[in-house]
């Protein structure tokens, strides 16, 4: 007679008698072992389910909105996890932003290149995917972009504000106490100092170089290529497509039927679950009836303009 004994539930005897031992084995696995007792083969514990799990034959789909900063890097992040935890064989990464903050866009990119060593995953830049938007997109194994699609702007910016006229006006003026001579640096109620001007040039050039050695890399060009075209420009998705910064044109549907084909599945029944933060339960319950995303976006933008004031952002400003 073949063996009964499985190490998966061994209780140490080594014998037949392991399989029925109480601590280890559910009613399933129970009537399992009976059935294998009655045909005299050999007990294999646990049964393997023959189905996959719903969300192998689901794409996932994240959506990028608007400025990136720290509520935008939250809220990725927690969804790349979520794409993970579930298994999903790929993702869907929608842009549709002009770019943002720099650390923000940094970890966005590096959380993607980790999730693409187990999914598949591909971009899609809607209206507009420039400067931090196309970084992020640097982090998916393939980019598809609409033929008028606004995209490129690779390259920072830092703006501060000189309010000295106008202080001098109203008859405002600071008096500052520092621990050296550039802890002000940036102030609004001053001109900026030649050595000033360099170190946040140096910083700049820092991140510049930052930002073309990503794009060289994932697109596979050299950084003097990269840096004949990162200067700064926008230019439309037909154009990317010719400098080699996208893969194809298309619309999101493309781009969501060509993912569900890399994974091998069927591009016609493959749905997308989006994966996004949860609304307020008025919001849920009330509908639209409850928009006020017009004064979001704007209280949005002016909080994304206090904040960000003084910092270098990869971000499009016309």
């Amino acid at each position: 007679m073949l063996s009964f004994h499985n190490p998966g539930v061994s209780c140490g005897t080594g014998r037949r008698a392991c399989c029925e031992h109480k601590h280890n084995i559910s009613p399933m696995n129970k009537a399992h072992y009976n059935l294998a007792t009655k045909f005299h083969i050999a007990c294999k514990l646990p049964m393997i389910w023959p189905f996959k799990p719903r969300y192998r034959k689901q794409i996932a789909r994240i959506e990028v909105t608007g400025a990136i900063a720290g509520d935008t890097r939250k809220r990725v992040l927690e969804a790349l996890k979520t794409v993970e935890e579930r298994k999903f064989p790929a993702l869907l990464l929608r842009i549709d932003s002009p770019g943002g903050t720099v650390g923000d866009s940094q970890e966005i990119y590096s959380a993607l290149k980790r999730l693409g060593e187990k999914v598949k995953i591909v971009a899609s830049f809607g209206n507009i995917s420039a400067s931090g938007g196309v970084y992020i997109g640097m982090g998916a194994e393939y980019i598809v972009a609409n033929p008028g699609t606004i995209t490129g702007s690779i390259g920072v910016i830092i703006r501060g504000n000189n309010l000295e006229r106008l202080l001098e006006k109203v008859g405002v003026s600071f008096q500052v106490i520092k621990s050296g001579p550039y802890k002000d640096i940036l102030a609004f109620d001053r001109e900026l100092t030649e050595p000033e001007q360099q170190i946040l040039q140096d910083l700049i050039d820092t991140s510049y170089q930052q930002f073309v050695e990503t794009v060289a890399e994932a697109r596979k060009l050299t950084v003097e290529n990269v840096k004949s075209f990162a200067d700064g420009r926008v230019f439309t998705g037909q154009q990317a497509l010719e400098l080699g910064l996208v893969d194809r044109l298309g619309t999101e549907e493309d781009a969501r039927r060509w993912t569900a084909e890399l994974v091998g599945l069927d591009p016609d029944k493959t749905e997308s679950c989006t994966l996004e933060k949860s609304k307020p339960f008025l919001n849920r319950v009330l509908g639209s009836s409850l928009d006020i995303s017009g004064f979001s976006a704007y209280k949005n933008l002016l909080e994304f303009e206090v904040s960000t004031s003084g910092l270098p952002l990869w971000m499009y400003r016309p």
